[in-house]
């Protein structure tokens, strides 16, 4: 079911861009054009987008705050539980910077002339409003990621803010272990199945969506649209490729003292596995029968850090959502500050805890940054055209970045007699 939609929403882009495309040779300024773009595509992707954006604070309150209380008992999580916290935070942190630095170096949302990035920037459709960045001094940024009203915080779409409250009801149920707190755990447990539901039923519409957002862009752009998506797919690659073979090298040969081309021939089945399936949850048994049988790490640390980070450290998906994110502000034109670029940063590292591991997951957090930095929120259905390649190597790369994780914990730890 998720090939064949995966398939279709491919489908869906190739007709919006096929059919935009023509329109925009051979009938640019045509009446009817403007009035079926304006009338008709523009509309139902509006639709969809705000389909999107209607689930994103149910699902960042329930994903992120249950992301956090599953690191267990944080009195007494110990040694193996600290070392994969500061492990996972250090390397999708390395992870967003990364791709961070091959946007700004290769510029990949660059390119399009001034009038029509003007004029496309006029003609598309207003994000939510980008919440305010607290002043201008790092203490001000500091103060502002805590909210003195959580409500209003959603209200004004402060996701740094409601990401924080996220953040530390996660910790209070993680530490209040009363019966009425597991019931709080479980009630948001049955939020997110029914938003990670309804985010499925969505998706359903995808391709439609995808087509018409597709063919508004590309009856404005014409052929550009193809270049620049080309562009980002190369350089989200390219950085995915960096962190997998460089990143993880380094980390597995000097914290876990394992021989790189010894660690990337066992973990094989797993990124054969994670690729094929775009999803690091159902990569999970794969996982750890290469930790214990390949890798032979002790049972109970890779068991841990492999079930925490099928769902907590996920730097592909870190780091996907930070080049996504900054292309379409290169392509809308919207000059992010050194500010804004930390905050989106910051947002990212903390989508690698809590976004879903299964395919697509990670579509709402980058629909959300957008709309919280004033970026039209159109240009997703280009993404959207191409996710799923995306998806199963960024999927690749946070399978090996917990295989890594767990080599890493395991140095020094003793396998259980």
């Amino acid at each position: 079911m998720r090939h064949h939609l995966a398939a279709r929403m491919l489908v869906g882009l190739l007709i919006g861009v096929v059919l935009g495309s023509l329109a925009h040779a051979g009938f640019a300024d045509a009446p009817w054009l403007v009035g079926f773009v304006k009338y008709v595509t523009e509309p139902v992707g509006k639709i969809f987008l705000r389909l999107l954006f209607m689930l994103v604070i149910p699902l960042i309150i329930s994903a992120l705050s249950l992301g956090v209380s599953g690191l267990g008992d944080f009195r007494s999580l110990g040694r193996i539980g600290l070392k994969t916290l500061a492990y996972t935070v250090v390397v999708s942190t390395i992870a967003v910077l990364l791709g961070v630095a091959f946007v700004n170096v290769f510029k990949p949302g660059a390119g399009l002339s001034p009038e029509l990035r003007t004029r496309l920037s006029a003609q598309a459709s207003a994000a939510p409003p980008p919440a305010p960045v607290a002043g201008t001094s790092g203490a001000d940024f500091v103060i502002g990621l805590v909210p003195n009203n959580v409500i209003k915080a959603m209200a004004d779409g402060d996701m740094l803010a409601v990401m924080v409250f996220a953040l530390f009801l996660g910790i209070g149920l993680s530490l209040t272990r009363t019966e009425p707190a597991r019931r709080l755990e479980e009630a948001l447990e049955g939020l997110y199945d029914v938003v990670m539901r309804l985010l499925g039923i969505v998706l359903q519409f995808a391709p439609i969506g995808v087509a018409c957002l597709l063919f508004t862009l590309a009856a404005r752009l014409g052929l550009d649209v193809i270049r620049q998506l080309g562009a980002y797919v190369l350089v989200v690659v390219g950085a995915l490729a960096v962190h997998q073979f460089i990143v993880y090298s380094i980390s597995v040969a000097w914290l876990g003292r394992m021989s790189p081309l010894k660690f990337f021939a066992g973990v094989r089945p797993a990124m054969v596995t994670a690729f094929s399936t775009a999803s690091s949850n159902a990569t999970l048994p794969t996982s750890l029968m290469v930790a214990e049988e390949n890798l032979h790490l002790p049972s109970h640390v890779s068991r841990f850090v492999l079930t925490l980070g099928s769902t907590a450290n996920q730097n592909g998906t870190a780091l996907f959502e930070g080049v996504t994110v900054l292309f379409l502000a290169q392509f809308y034109g919207v000059d992010l500050t050194l500010a804004q670029q930390v905050s989106v940063a910051f947002i990212c590292v903390l989508g690698g805890i809590g976004t879903a591991g299964v395919p697509a997951g990670s579509i709402p957090v980058v629909v959300m940054i957008l709309g919280m930095i004033g970026v039209p929120a159109e240009g997703i259905g280009m993404i959207l055209g191409v996710d799923r390649f995306l998806d199963m190597c960024r999927t690749t790369l946070n399978v090996t970045g917990d295989l890594a994780a767990a080599v890493v914990v395991s140095r020094g730890e003793e396998h259980p007699a």
